[in-house]
């Protein structure tokens, strides 16, 4: 598998890593929904040289994730908002986030709560059987060829694409 080809690769986690499958664009990402729009705060908070950060964008944007929206016309002047595929990646960070926080904060704890506005309480992501409410991990999963599978493609196992 070729990293260029990921996204004609008959898995949907190689796919969607041929988009947001690199350090730099994750980042971008959590910036985006911290609210951070504009090429020039990006680049200030995340530290990013210039032609990485505008490729990141560029890709971001190209495959739907991200949309340049103008706030001010003369000169014009555009910023980048998730769109609602861009606001479908917000439990992948939360899930990305939680990892972080179990496995590579130190012992003072994560560096970020994220608290619900509804009901105030500080959460985590949780994983249920949309069907039944169960929780979700890997041993209690199996996978089976989906109709989108090319013939020669066989699923057996656990959590896989």
């Amino acid at each position: 598998m070729r990293w260029e080809e990921l996204d004609r690769e008959p898995c949907s986690l190689a796919r969607a890593l041929s988009i947001v499958g690199d350090r730099w664009t994750l980042l971008v990402l959590r910036e985006c929904f911290l609210r951070v729009r504009r090429f020039e705060e990006f680049e200030q908070r995340l530290g990013i040289a210039r032609h990485v950060l505008a490729d990141r964008l560029k890709k971001l944007t190209d495959a739907g994730v991200l949309a340049k929206v103008p706030y001010q016309e003369r000169p014009r002047r555009e910023e980048y908002r998730l769109t609602e595929k861009g606001l479908d990646l917000y439990p992948v960070m939360l899930t990305l986030l939680d990892w972080g926080d179990k496995w590579m904060s130190g012992p003072e704890g994560p560096p970020v709560l994220r608290r619900h506005k509804t009901c105030g309480h500080v959460v985590h992501a949780v994983h249920t059987c949309s069907e039944c409410g169960e929780p979700l991990d890997a041993r209690s999963m199996t996978v089976e060829r989906g109709p989108g599978a090319p013939a020669a493609v066989k699923a057996e196992g656990g959590a896989g694409s």
